[in-house]
């Protein structure tokens, strides 16, 4: 049966590099996991075997780790935009360098210790970012994941669909919890440009998702995404698209009546699943859409 070759990459995936700025006793840290994708000229490593045109992925490994000390780590997107420069740059047959990263904060712990170099590992969310570079065009996509929220009310659920396979009862008072993970795409085109304040921009998108949730009387998850999408969009001039994919972490009032017990919408069952999931984009007018759904 006749078969060709089709989109291929390769890479070192999942670098974990923690990089240390020492000011005196002040101590800075990043911490990240460095994916690398390459792709380009590479049919003969598939259909002969040929290496020629292979650069290994322990030397992708390699370069992650001297870059950390060769050009520091003033953010993700920073750090992947020299990795997927250099890839492309330095190395004729490679076209196409994709560069994966999340990062994990680190907060201080005050400490009566001389010094500044103490600090306890975030839990709240992980924030990653995607570099996509071809020799001509970049793509940066920023996020988040694993930020748990919670309105305890200010939502409802009724009015739906009802079939008769339909048991949920409608709510007019509920909590409405999901665990945000949230891309959204610069307008950033390339080095004609300065490019944006990553760190800022990052702080500042996470406080109006946060802001939007709080913010919105919802009706149902859906408007709540679109609002947080909105929201983004309205303040950062620099964004162009949103993806936001909430799963609802559903709350259901526990029934107490057997114990004699009346519950005023205050004890509840958390379920973790099955759970419904929610998924949408918020385009800025005139933009495509890029951010794919799944990957």
């Amino acid at each position: 049966m006749p078969t060709h070759l089709g989109q291929n990459q390769y890479g070192k995936a999942e670098n974990r590099v923690v990089r240390i700025t020492r000011d005196g006793g002040t101590h800075h840290i990043k911490d990240l996991n460095v994916s690398v994708a390459l792709s380009g000229d590479m049919d003969d490593v598939h259909l002969s075997g040929s290496n020629a045109n292979v650069l290994p992925t322990d030397t992708t490994k390699n370069t992650v780790f001297a870059f950390a000390k060769e050009h520091g780590i003033e953010s993700a997107e920073a750090f992947g935009i020299h990795l997927a420069r250099h890839f492309v740059g330095s190395q004729e047959p490679i076209r196409r360098a994709r560069i994966r990263i999340e990062e994990y904060g680190w907060e201080r712990i005050p400490t009566a210790k001389e010094g500044d170099h103490s600090f306890v590992r975030t839990g709240q969310e992980t924030r990653t970012t995607e570099i996509s570079f071809d020799g001509e065009h970049w793509q940066v996509v920023s996020g988040l994941k694993d930020l748990v929220v919670m309105n305890s009310t200010d939502s409802e659920f009724w009015g739906f669909v009802k079939d008769k396979y339909t048991t949920l009862k409608e709510a007019h008072d509920r909590i409405l919890a999901t665990e945000v993970t949230a891309r959204w795409r610069f307008n950033w085109t390339g080095d004609d440009q300065p490019q944006p304040q990553w760190e800022q921009a990052y702080a500042d998108v996470r406080r109006q998702l946060l802001d939007a949730f709080a913010a919105t009387y919802s009706l149902s998850l859906q408007q709540s995404l679109f609002a947080m999408g909105t929201r983004v969009m309205e303040t950062r001039a620099d964004v162009d698209e949103v993806r936001l994919s909430l799963p609802n972490k559903h709350h259901f009032l526990v029934d107490l009546e057997p114990f004699g017990l009346k519950n005023d919408n205050e004890v509840y069952l958390a379920a973790d699943r099955p759970y419904g999931l929610i998924e949408g984009t918020v385009l800025r007018d005139g933009a495509e859409a890029r951010i794919p759904v799944t990957d």
